[in-house]
């Protein structure tokens, strides 16, 4: 398997286990704020016992590096709460559907990030995908709650988008483990305080759930996704990412009785086609292409 191959296959997986953490925001009982907190503790947590075991040193090559990876960490911070607040006021449909405009704003702004010249044939993905999106949108005459949560869930996209170029400059002097455990771990300390002004009861369940979600979805998810972008442009990993939609749909139709529509089942399937031939198109590019991002 050759990296570029084995780079697509590390984003796929940490997709799928991306489309399982919307489903948490309906499990955990606690508000979204206080969710992402125990995300962010439990991921950065894990993966430094993981490095002290490991005895492998994190240190950064420039004291730079720890200023711009603290600043990512603040957005995945925001990234984070905005999706979670949009799966609580709505469904998780709304929440992962509204996240898959991201590719829009990457198509858009990496040209400028980097001066790249703009494609043609990632305008064309982004908006087909964006299409996609509309259509599993709810019609006019949804309530405040509703509404709310896709403002929320967009806010998430526009956030990633700024995230996933920003870690750009990262992933071609460190591993991917690195990266998230910096930003994870920023994201922790920027979010502690809020445990001064309200600490809710949480059960059992919810601490379990916020281990799983931590460690697995977040801890593993994030360093496989950071690290398959070695060769990766970020236009098409977020091509790719857009199908945490389809398997947060379904799974939410499994384990809660979440449903898709026949709008947003077509919706999903011009998300899923979009990411198959742009992986596809990904797997054949040389390796002059730039490299990418991560969730």
């Amino acid at each position: 398997m050759d990296i570029r191959t084995r780079n697509l296959v590390e984003i796929h997986l940490s997709v799928v286990l991306f489309g399982l953490t919307g489903l948490f925001g309906k499990f955990i009982s606690l508000p979204a704020p206080h969710i992402v907190l125990g995300r962010v503790f439990f991921a950065s947590v894990s993966m430094g016992l993981y490095f002290l075991f490991r005895k492998k040193d994190v240190r950064l090559a420039r004291g730079a590096d720890y200023a711009a990876m603290a600043a990512v960490g603040a957005v995945l911070a925001l990234h984070w709460t905005a999706f979670y607040l949009s799966v609580k006021l709505s469904t998780v449909a709304i929440g992962v559907l509204t996240f898959a405009a991201y590719p829009i704003f990457v198509t858009f702004l990496e040209p400028f990030f980097f001066r790249e010249k703009l494609r043609g044939a990632d305008v064309l993905a982004a908006f087909v995908m964006f299409g996609g999106v509309l259509l599993v949108v709810p019609r006019t005459g949804a309530g405040p709650d509703m509404t709310a949560g896709m403002i929320w869930g967009m806010v998430g996209s526009v956030s990633y988008a700024v995230m996933s170029l920003l870690n750009r400059k990262f992933v071609s002097r460190y591993e991917g483990s690195v990266v998230a455990f910096y930003e994870q771990g920023t994201a922790a300390l920027l979010m502690l305080p809020i445990l001064f002004f309200d600490r809710p009861h949480a059960s059992a369940l919810d601490w379990a759930l916020l281990a799983v979600l931590g460690v697995v979805l977040t801890g593993v998810a994030h360093s496989l996704f950071i690290s398959g972008m070695r060769s990766v442009r970020a236009q098409t990993a977020g091509v790719i990412a857009s199908l945490e939609s389809v398997y947060g749909i379904a799974s939410a139709a499994l384990l809660i009785g979440e449903f898709p529509t026949l709008r947003e089942l077509a919706g999903g399937a011009v998300i899923l086609g979009t990411a198959f031939v742009s992986t596809l198109r990904s797997s054949r590019e040389g390796a002059e292409d730039k490299q990418g991002v991560g969730r």
